[in-house]
């Protein structure tokens, strides 16, 4: 397969590829989508939309998720982050309190957004409060992702990468922040 060929397949199909992607990760994807958008390979104010609507409906299953009551689902992976019931319990009344501001910071910071999504249902945060508030966490942070994919765009065009290189070192970028991100974290739980 030559660069062309892949070109030709991410102009056609990157989109679809997007969406899904986002909905599972929305600021790696977001950086990949930037670099994707300054090659011209996708529509920037397109992939924009895509981006931020990908993102909110997975944040509104992870809500839904903890207001349906399955923090027994959720407590396994929240495990993972050292959240035990009674921190769990401690954290959905302090949500009570700050939900509006935790559920910002928990967007706006990533690491926690998991946790604070699911909080965010089980503390019965009104929807259509979680809804706005959420979007207005989202609409900056997945623009300064797309820009700094675009910036990185425009480094490697400069730098003379060819568009396989650059898909290479945007996925090695990816790998060693989030392999910096897990240990920074197992870090702090010890």
């Amino acid at each position: 397969m030559t660069e062309a060929d892949v070109g030709a397949l991410i102009r056609d199909y990157g989109l679809l590829i997007i969406a899904p992607l986002a909905l599972l990760e929305g600021p790696v994807v977001s950086v990949v989508t930037g670099y994707l958008a300054k090659a011209g390979l996708v529509p920037l104010q397109l992939a924009f939309v895509v981006l931020v609507v990908a993102d909110l409906a997975g944040d509104v299953v992870l809500y839904w998720i903890g207001r349906r009551g399955r923090a027994g689902l959720a407590l396994p992976w929240l495990g993972r982050f050292g959240v035990t019931r009674r921190r769990l319990a401690g954290a959905l009344r302090t949500f009570r309190r700050n939900g509006g501001r935790l559920l910002v910071l928990g967007k706006l910071t990533h690491s926690a957004g998991f946790a604070v999504l699911l909080a965010a249902g089980m503390a019965r945060m009104p929807v259509m409060r979680f809804l706005v508030l959420n979007t207005l966490a989202t609409l900056p942070k997945t623009g300064l992702c797309l820009a700094f994919g675009w910036w990185f765009g425009a480094v490697t065009g400069r730098a003379g990468l060819g568009l396989i290189g650059a898909a290479l070192l945007v996925l090695f970028c990816a790998v060693v922040f989030a392999l910096f991100h897990l240990t920074s974290r197992s870090e702090k739980d010890t």
